[in-house]
Parts: C-alpha cells; structure tokens; sequence
C-alpha cells in the first residue's frame, strides 16, 4: 500500500494536486493494490478534496472502493481495481485541463 501523508502539503494547492495524481498512477505502476491518503481530521476540507478528486470520471476507473473508517476519520484508503480491469485514461482532466 501506498501511503500520501497530506499535512505537510495542505497549505500549497499545486503539491496536493499532484499529490494525489501521482499516487494511483504509481500505484498501478508498481503493482500495489491500495493508495492510502492521510489528510488528517482538521476541518475536513482536505479530506472533502481527497474525496472530490478520487470522485472525477476519469480517476474512478482506477479503482473499484473507497474506504474511509468510521473510528479514523483522518484517512482515505482507494482500493485499486484489478489491472485487467483499469483503464488507460491519463490523469487529466477530460476537457483538457488538469
């Protein structure tokens, strides 16, 4: 499992952006099943763009659950789907921008 530590980068928009694009694509890459996001529990709002990214089209056909545990509320697991089952869309925005 791959583990994305966000609270050394929750100030900077453009670290945490990619960040999260990086993660999946290495994760595939490397044969991991499992990309765990640690956003912390702060507010919430970083958690809620963890979520909002993971929840974009193009980002879902990389995996096939999202887990986020009741009793630690400061993490978000992405469970990867089978690599006979991902797609090879790029990790950009369909309208081109990302």
């Amino acid at each position: 499992m791959i583990t994305v530590d966000l609270h050394p980068i929750f100030k900077n928009n453009r670290d945490i952006e990619l960040a999260l694009r990086q993660a999946p694509l290495r994760a595939v890459h490397t044969g991991e099943d499992a990309v765990q996001f640690i956003p912390g529990k702060g507010s919430g709002q970083l958690k809620q763009r963890v979520l909002t990214f993971l929840a974009q089209k193009h980002i879902k056909k990389l995996y096939h659950a999202v887990e986020t545990l009741p009793g630690n509320s400061g993490r978000v697991i992405v469970r990867l789907a089978p690599s006979g089952a991902r797609s090879a869309a790029p990790l950009d925005d369909e309208d081109g921008h990302g």
